[in-house]
């Protein structure tokens, strides 16, 4: 198992790439490369064109094109849920129409109910000779009732569901190596990384908050949701949404 979009990343930039320099050869949108690049499938039209950029990007690289595609399958399960859908559409189609034949027998089993009712109070009024009492107004009662519904309905505040905020960051030792500990949220946080990133190395992280304790950040090239960042001095940072600040100072 290995990074789909770290590998073809680092093997871009090995060859002092430009992805508008893939994108004239590929005929691929630099957007979509560099969403395979981030593993953002999401944002690719559909899987079969992810399996055919990701294809044509890793060999256009140098490197075996099925390979990553296998990969992607095994990780994500491409082609799992494909069989269902035409299964899924018929049966919600045929709900669908049992669904409309209840509902019309409904709606004439009402109307009867209503016609006799009618006759009755009819029928009723007949029998007392006429006294001039007046039937309800049966039609001015059935709709009242639901014209309230409507109204007590959209004065109910809306409660959006809460967002959460994540970043993207990017490191590429490119001047030296450098050591650093990230962890989740604080220093008591689950790790995520431990170890020197040495020349040409590269790591992305995607979190909403990172502690990291660098040893010579000034060998990294950062860069926060695509804006490049600089750390010079050794010590513990605190990263989040908003940028980068020491982890004394953001206490």
């Amino acid at each position: 198992m290995f990074e789909i979009g770290n590998s073809l990343r680092e093997a871009r930039y090995r060859q002092q790439l430009e992805l508008t320099e893939i994108e004239q050869a590929t005929k691929i949108r630099a957007r979509y490369l560099r969403a395979l690049e981030e593993e953002s499938f999401e944002s690719l039209p559909a899987q079969t064109y992810v399996k055919g950029f990701l294809r044509t990007y890793a060999d256009y690289l140098g490197l075996d094109g099925q390979l990553y595609v296998d990969e992607y399958n095994s990780r994500y399960g491409v082609g799992e849920e494909e069989p269902r859908e035409p299964m899924v559409a018929r049966r919600t189609s045929t709900v669908h129409r049992r669904h409309h034949r209840m509902e019309r027998r409904g709606v004439l089993i009402a109307l009867a109910g209503i016609g006799a009712l009618f006759a009755l109070f009819i029928a009723a009024w007949k029998f007392s000779g006429g006294s001039g009492e007046s039937i309800p107004n049966l039609a001015t009662t059935t709709a009242e009732s639901p014209a309230s519904n409507p109204t007590r309905e959209s004065t109910r505040p809306a409660h959006p569901k809460p967002q959460v905020v994540r970043f993207r960051l990017f490191m590429h030792a490119t001047h030296g190596n450098s050591w650093m500990d990230v962890r989740n949220w604080s220093s008591n946080g689950r790790s995520r990384y431990t170890g020197t990133l040495e020349l040409g190395q590269m790591q992305r992280f995607v979190a909403r908050r990172l502690w990291i304790n660098f040893g010579n950040p000034g060998n990294l090239s950062m860069a926060l949701n695509g804006h490049p960042v600089s750390v010079t001095r050794g010590g513990t940072y605190l990263v989040t949404p908003t940028g980068i600040k020491p982890a004394s100072a953001a206490a």
